[in-house]
């Protein structure tokens, strides 16, 4: 039988590649602002504020609806106790409240905040304030972040588990169903999938018993909290865990079904009756899969941010297909390594639907990354860009491996030419003993021809030898088990003798290898990409932490003119604030004549109003240090604003001037 390769098709696998960079680069391009973590954006007092008196409560204004429960914020005064009444209030326009006792002291008192974001994720922090004028604080926070330590790193490991079962219960089952139906009968199919829905079941009762304390306190003893467990459920991730238990019920009645009753169905007389059989469980699969995928959608990064809508459809199309290559990907190693049945169809039908699996994630991919990523540098400047790059250079890889396999797959086909893999194998034996055969009688016809022949010499007559079956031998039970482990042995022996007899199966068997390795690494990245923070929310926290700091940083600097109108009267105010920014401040201010030279004058003034606010003026006196030079330490800047700096130059006793100058201090 001579074997003939097919055709590679790089050709189709470049323009893949060339759609889903093209894409990428559109809607990078046309990106629009949004956010999908929860960020602080503002807050009343403002970070760093120094206010006159204490204000009645402490707002907290995010980037989205964030979910908050009473002690989500905490106040605490300099000596670190609690000054807030533990009672938050919804204001709308994504603020929150929350009231502080009356009578506090002068100081710096300290906001702390942990709440959860809309998908699912805790985001904590924390910032000062003044009343009066600064002063030391005792507060220490905690260094662990909102969602660390043990109790992060179990939900994450559960997460992780969650995606895998999944992916293993979805892709299996539509692997037997969809490309090798025989493989319902074959018992490590049966444990594979099994174990899909185990995995899936006991990580998502998990991730419900470490809700609370992943968001909350961070102790893993409140994962047994009726109370707290019982306010999990009222949020959104805690109703799509429920529900995904809910669904996981009846994907057990389906396994039951799909390993049970169809498998039974192999009666001449019971092809019709399989086939309603087949469409009655892909419906049904194709349900619980769809509510299974939405659970995720529903409570996740798909659910906030621009176009909800369309993004919780294309959220569970690509969970499907990411199930279907990798979960069907992972049952075709276990068949071609564990089994002898699978045929080349059942492999060339896998490779149709992987193909079709990648086109779905590069455009459903694609569109994801425009709406979390949103800009070239948030793709290569934050944490969830950079992971996301790594995801793409995987799957890039993953598809070149994947290529590999289905030449492998044409060459199984052509071999095969339409028999069974038994039937297939044991032709590929036949020719290779029929050209060792002929090569063996070559070789010896031409050292017979050389060399003189000898009679061989006769042999022993050798008698035959009954070996009793393991069924005869009722009388020895011992020796019946012996047989019966022998016999299992040498039926063993023959099944590895065929799968490693076509050297295109064992080609296919690596190169698929390859590929779950590959898909195991890809999944991790995916699980971390999924609890970190998108790089929209991330680049515009940046870009508002260092319009902030760009407001608040100094030095102030100031060159104003002067004329007095008397001798002498003209010249230059030089004033210097640092930092130039809410709270303490130090001022130096200079005189100048015309030409430079630093000179005295009577008397120097300085004060500063914020009109918008109604306050000031604020007047300063500075002190004279030496020729030409005044300075002023400890003065208080209240809030953030445009401020009117007036300047007095007195030049004599009779000429001065007030000139006036705004800025910003942040």
């Amino acid at each position: 039988m001579q074997t003939i390769a097919p055709r590679s098709r790089p050709p189709r696998l470049r323009q893949l590649l060339l759609v889903l960079l093209a894409m990428t680069g559109l809607f990078l391009a046309g990106a629009a602002p949004t956010s999908a973590h929860a960020a602080l954006t503002g807050s009343d007092p403002k970070q760093g504020a120094v206010v006159d008196r204490a204000p009645d409560q402490v707002k907290l204004t995010f980037s989205e609806k964030v979910a908050m429960s009473d002690g989500s914020v905490r106040v605490l005064d300099p000596s670190g106790k609690r000054v807030d009444t533990d009672k938050t209030t919804d204001l709308g326009s994504n603020t929150y409240g929350v009231k502080l006792r009356p009578g506090l002291p002068d100081g710096t008192f300290t906001v702390a905040y942990q709440v959860v974001s809309a998908d699912s994720h805790p985001v904590a922090g924390a910032y000062t304030f003044s009343i009066g004028a600064p002063s030391d604080t005792k507060v220490a926070l905690p260094d662990q972040e909102a969602g660390g330590g043990l109790v992060g790193g179990l939900y994450d490991a559960a997460r992780y588990l969650s995606y895998a079962g999944f992916i293993l219960l979805v892709g299996g089952a539509a692997f037997v169903l969809g490309c090798w139906p025989r493989g319902a009968g074959v018992r490590p199919v049966q444990r594979l999938v099994t174990a899909g829905w185990v995995t899936l079941t006991a990580s998502t009762l998990v991730l419900l018993l470490l809700r609370a304390p992943y968001t909350g306190s961070g102790k893993l003893g409140d994962a047994f909290d009726m109370a707290k467990l019982g306010d999990v459920l009222n949020t959104k991730t805690g109703a799509a865990l429920v529900s995904r238990l809910l669904l996981l019920a009846a994907a057990a009645l389906f396994i039951a079904v799909l390993f049970g009753a169809y498998v039974k169905r192999e009666g001449p007389g019971q092809a019709a009756e399989k086939k309603d059989l087949t469409f009655g469980l892909a419906i049904g699969g194709t349900v619980v899969a769809l509510g299974i995928a939405a659970t995720w959608a529903m409570a996740e990064h798909a659910s906030t941010g621009i176009q909800a809508g369309i993004a919780m459809p294309v959220d569970v199309l690509h969970l499907l297909a990411v199930a279907a290559w990798l979960g069907g990907l992972a049952s075709l190693l276990v068949a071609l390594f564990r089994t002898t049945a699978v045929e080349a169809s059942a492999v060339q039908r896998f490779s149709t639907v992987a193909f079709t699996s990648v086109v779905v994630l590069a455009a459903t991919g694609t569109y994801q990354a425009w709406r979390q990523v949103g800009s070239w540098s948030a793709l290569t400047g934050t944490s969830y860009g950079q992971l996301l790059l790594v995801k793409i250079g995987l799957v890039v890889v993953l598809v070149g491996v994947a290529s590999v396999s289905r030449r492998w797959t044409g060459r199984i086909a052509s071999e095969a030419s339409g028999l069974a893999p038994e039937a297939a194998a044991a032709v590929v034996v036949e020719q290779r003993t029929k050209q060792t055969a002929k090569q063996t009688s070559g070789q010896a016809s031409r050292q017979t021809s050389k060399k003189p022949q000898r009679k061989p010499a006769a042999k022993p007559a050798m008698k035959p030898v009954t070996v009793p079956a393991s069924g005869q031998d009722g009388d020895d039970p011992e020796r019946s088990a012996q047989l019966a482990r022998q016999q299992a042995a040498m039926d063993s022996a023959r099944e590895k003798r065929i799968r490693d007899a076509d050297p295109y199966r064992s080609g296919l068997r690596r190169s698929v290898l390859a590929e779950a390795g590959i898909a195991v690494v890809l999944l991790g990245v995916t699980t971390f990409l999924t609890a970190t923070e998108p790089g929209r929310t991330e680049e515009e926290a940046a870009n508002a932490t260092a319009a902030a700091a760009a407001q608040r940083s100094g030095p102030l600097h100031l060159k104003v003119p002067f004329d007095t109108g008397g001798t002498d009267g003209k010249g230059t105010v030089q004033l210097d604030l640092d930092p130039g920014r809410t709270g303490s401040n130090t001022l130096h201010l200079y005189v100048k004549r015309p030409n430079g030279s630093a000179f005295d004058v009577p008397e120097v003034k300085v004060s500063l109003t914020n009109e918008a606010k109604d306050v000031g003026p604020l007047p300063v006196a500075p002190d004279h240090i030496a020729t030409g030079h005044w300075s002023a330490n400890g003065v208080q800047v209240p809030m953030a604003g445009t401020w009117k700096i007036a300047v007095t130059v007195r030049t004599s006793d009779i000429d001065q001037v007030t000139v006036k100058k705004n800025a910003q201090i942040g």
